[in-house]
């Protein structure tokens, strides 16, 4: 990858920078930047690119995501480092900007740039920069994080409905009756309060405790996770209908036969990584920046090891 970035700047070289009278005040390009599959981050918009090139590291984007099994529990990640600057990268860095006259369209990460690439302005700077990681956990159950702060304390880790050793938040079945929390009548609206989340939740057995909560949808003290048959036992009781017209057994409370479940059902975790880059001491001639924000990272090319979300499979101990 770094052969090829250089490809493109030699390539660019070629075309002569014209000097004329254009000068440039400001840095104007939206909050996210791109990468390459090495150690080049750049931003770009019709008319402009500002670039940071590191060289002679061995140090690869793909290392700022690295987790670890929590140490307050084991079902949960937590990233190594949160935070990486040139110390820890290594190798030398520039920054560089440039204006066009042509488009930027594909003048990065690519074996072979565009023809006639014309520049206007081409500056370079020294610098620091610091990368910024957070990961973000969750479980796309349809409830938004901070909805499943359930005792209002701002911690989320402390909020475990089914005592599964998974918190909320994080848990796709919050009350471990095998059935989905996404399956179980809950209706988000932006701007919704927990309260008002809860009041327009499902609610089979009208005991104030929405489904998604309750452990027995039906109040008809067959636990939902013993409200399956023998012909169709598979961890999830809503495939399992005595009567067509009342529904699932596990909603019915005329059907209160138990079949005690032997295991819970697998969840999906969803694990989202933010990278935030924040440059330092930027000087560009005509132009100087105390600090700037790159923004965040939204796509690395011409590598196969780096994304920025992924899943992970747990099955919480019966």
């Amino acid at each position: 990858m770094r052969k090829i970035f250089a490809l493109s700047i030699l390539c660019l070289s070629l075309f002569t920078c014209d000097d004329g009278d254009i000068i440039t005040s400001e840095l104007e390009f939206d909050d996210t930047f791109r990468a390459c599959g090495d150690l080049v981050i750049y931003k770009t918009n019709p008319s402009q690119s500002l670039t940071l090139q590191i060289t002679g590291s061995e140090f690869v984007i793909s290392n700022l995501i690295q987790t670890e099994v929590h140490p307050d529990n084991p079902n949960r990640l937590q990233l190594v480092n949160t935070e990486y600057d040139q110390n820890n990268v290594g190798g030398n860095h520039t920054f560089k900007y440039r204006s066009y006259a042509s488009s930027t369209e594909g003048i990065f990460c690519n074996d072979v740039p565009p023809d006639n690439i014309q520049i206007t302005e081409d500056y370079t700077s020294s610098g620091d920069f610091t990368f910024f990681v957070t990961l973000i956990e969750d479980d796309n159950d349809g409830i938004p994080a901070y909805l499943e702060d359930l005792n209002g304390n701002g911690d989320l880790n402390d909020d475990d409905t089914d005592g599964d050793g998974i918190p909320n938040y994080m848990d796709p079945d919050d009350d471990g009756d095998n059935v989905l929390t996404i399956s179980e009548g809950v209706t988000f609206e932006e701007g919704m309060t927990l309260a008002e989340l809860e009041a327009n939740a499902l609610d089979t057995d009208g005991d104030g405790i929405p489904n998604y909560r309750d452990n027995d949808d039906d109040g008809d003290g067959t636990l939902t996770i013993d409200e399956e048959n023998a012909t169709t036992q598979d961890n999830n009781p809503t495939n399992d209908v005595t009567d067509p017209n009342a529904g699932p057994d596990y909603l019915n409370d005329q059907v209160t036969t138990p079949l005690l479940a032997t295991s819970y059902r697998q969840h999906t975790i969803y694990n989202t990584f933010e990278v935030r880059m924040i440059a330092y001491g930027l000087d560009f001639s005509s132009f100087q920046y105390q600090t700037y924000d790159f923004g965040n990272l939204i796509d690395i090319s011409n590598t196969n090891d780096f994304d920025l979300s992924s899943t992970r499979n747990i099955t919480p101990e019966f």
